[in-house]
């Protein structure tokens, strides 16, 4: 590529990300190329226009053994803004390779809370030699935010806010953003708080441009508003935005001040990443990232495939009960695996609703019983739709009408047991502190091949099919 060519594109950023705003392969590979051969200006100016998000995702995007030389090529346009939008385990490999100094230079540039991100998962001896080449004012501000628990608002909150005492006007309050630098620049909302400094209300900055500067801020501000607890776990916290619609919130300690606030672009990524883990936790697959090293996501995996081989027997030595039955009427092992399979499914599609109910606080006590009453419903009518299906087909097929009997009542009954446990396992692991997304896909797997296998089985031999 001739450099007119190189600044031609470097010039369209648009050309370098497809219809779904995603870095284009043959992107990816200008920019690897021009690393390879030792042009570090070409990579520069490839790289130069893009977001940081985006220089983020090409650093995900190359192989790991070759980022060492990407980023170096590109070193000067890795700032803070970068790492904040990086994966995890990338901005950790990343930031292991640098030297302290740097990491502060880094984190000195962030709000609080993209600081802490970065600083966080560092070992402890990195992190004071991190700390101590920090300002003290940021210091300070990064050390109490990492003695909050970790998923908790005094993580995520961000320090940088303006707050005014309500006694002032409105003209005092402008003079005050106009005549002080070092204030943020980024916020949408200020906060009025009395002399202990106890937040009693907010004002959006429209009404603060829109008002006459001698009306006292008292009078224009919004009194109520929603306080975030310092200690409230993250996923409560998005939960409080999505419900009341905010665009931010002050945060408070347990004395009621005013400590720091949470904003909405904060929240995004949190609900994305709750979403995220809940799905990859019913599937005991970890945190699911492909960045990931692959020995910690072995042992991740391997751990809940162990569990769910405990009940793989389990429900083989069900039908072990049943091997003398089984071993005259054959058809019946034909059959058995349809009867738990769709038991299973249907487990599984109840599991992702209440999982999902309880995360987003749609289930709760007063509407548990409800609940189960509707999801039986619904399991009985599937069970029964599904239970003449099966078995007009076995009817059909093998011409038998009590084997076509026993697997229709088969299928009802493990179908209302699926629809039970998808409520009942994931509701008494939430009332007894247990993350249900954690545990319940084992279990209610575990109910549906049990109570399938032995419904078939033991109709079966109630009817003497195997006699």
């Amino acid at each position: 590529m001739s450099e007119t060519e190189l600044h031609e594109e470097a010039a369209a950023p648009e050309s370098q990300l497809d219809e779904d705003d995603r870095l284009k392969p043959e992107f990816v590979s200008a920019v690897l190329d021009a690393v390879d051969e030792g042009d570090d200006e070409a990579a520069h100016v490839l790289v130069a226009p893009l977001h940081p998000a985006d220089i983020a995702d090409l650093i995900e995007l190359v192989p790991s053994e070759r980022r060492a030389d990407v980023v170096t090529a590109i070193s000067d346009l890795i700032d803070g803004d970068v790492l904040a939008e990086m994966n995890d385990w990338v901005r950790e490999a990343l930031v292991d390779a640098l030297e302290p100094h740097q990491v502060a230079n880094l984190a000195a540039e962030l709000d609080t809370d993209d600081a802490v991100a970065i600083i966080e998962d560092m070992d402890v001896e990195d992190q004071r030699e991190v700390l101590r080449a920090l300002d003290p004012d940021d210091r300070a501000a990064i050390e109490e935010a990492l003695s909050y628990p970790e998923e908790s608002a005094g993580r995520l909150m961000q320090r940088e806010l303006i707050a005014v005492p309500e006694h002032w006007t409105v003209g005092d309050v402008l003079d005050y953003l106009r005549g002080n630098d070092e204030l943020t620049t980024d916020f949408w909302e200020i906060f009025v708080v009395d002399p202990s400094h106890k937040p009693i209300g907010t004002c959006e900055l429209s009404w603060i441009l829109r008002t006459p500067r001698a009306i006292a801020i008292s009078d224009v501000m919004k009194r109520e508003q929603t306080l975030i607890p310092i200690d409230m776990d993250q996923e409560e916290v998005a939960l409080r935005f999505q419900k009341y619609a905010l665009i931010s919130a002050a945060v408070v300690d347990l004395s009621g001040r005013l400590v720091g606030m949470i904003t909405v672009d904060d929240i995004v990524h949190i609900i994305s990443q709750e979403a995220g883990e809940d799905i990859l936790r019913l599937s005991g697959a970890g945190e699911g990232d492909i960045n990931e090293p692959v020995l910690l996501t072995v042992r991740t995996r391997l751990t809940w495939l162990f569990v769910n081989l405990g009940t793989a027997m389990l429900a083989a030595s069900v039908v072990g009960l049943f091997q003398g039955e089984i071993a005259k009427f054959a058809l019946l092992a034909v059959l058995m695996p349809i009867v738990s399979g769709m038991g299973g499914n249907a487990g599984t599609q109840t599991l992702a609703v209440v999982v999902r109910a309880i995360a987003t606080n749609q289930l709760t006590e007063s509407n548990t019983l409800r609940m189960i009453w509707r999801e039986l419903r619904i399991a009985a009518a599937n069970g029964a739709t599904l239970g003449l299906a099966i078995g007009a087909g076995t009817m059909l097929v093998y011409g038998i009408p009590w084997l076509a009997v026993v697997i229709a009542a088969a299928m009802v009954i493990n179908n209302v047991i699926a629809g039970l446990s998808g409520v009942l396992i994931p509701v008494t692991l939430d009332r007894l502190r247990v993350d249900p997304a954690v545990s319940s896909a084992v279990f209610v797997t575990m109910m549906t091949d049990v109570m399938g296998f032995f419904s078939f089985l033991g109709l079966a031999t109630l009817v003497g099919l195997g006699g």
